[in-house]
């Protein structure tokens, strides 16, 4: 069993809700095999329910509800962080950087938390607290 704490992104948030994600099943299991909460930022959760809005109108209920239920928790605030991110969307220009990937690294700075649930491999490459990588555990 996965510890509390893991940083989400948006693929798994989207691939559990979509059955017919290539990633859904084993989506599924590590949310099965995970302790809540997951920390996220409000830009996961918008990029999460504007994705999954093309597979289905209601869908973004479900990511909210997520919410609501605990399963993940918000511990971000942009307005907090506008230099890092800035500074962040600089140094990974030449990756095909989001404000949700560049939240998610300050994050991971504020919280020391080096393990993420994503399918972007550029969490591969990105560091934090300049040289600190990231565990990716789905």
């Amino acid at each position: 069993m996965n510890r509390p704490g893991i940083l989400l992104d948006t693929g798994p948030l989207v691939a559990l809700l979509n059955r017919h994600d290539t990633n859904h099943e084993r989506t599924k299991l590590f949310f099965a095999t995970s302790s809540p909460p997951f920390y996220t930022c409000e830009s996961v959760v918008s990029e999460a329910c504007f994705l999954v809005n093309k597979i289905h109108p209601a869908a973004p209920e479900e990511v909210i509800r997520l919410g609501q239920k605990g399963v993940y928790e918000i511990r971000f605030q942009l307005k907090d962080h506008w230099e890092s991110l800035r500074i962040l969307c600089k140094k990974y220009q030449n990756l095909p950087i989001s404000l949700a990937d560049a939240s998610l690294i300050v994050l991971a700075e504020s919280l020391e938390e080096t393990r993420i649930a994503t399918f972007d491999t550029d969490f591969g490459v990105y560091r934090w607290n300049k040289k600190r990588r990231f565990t990716i555990v789905i």
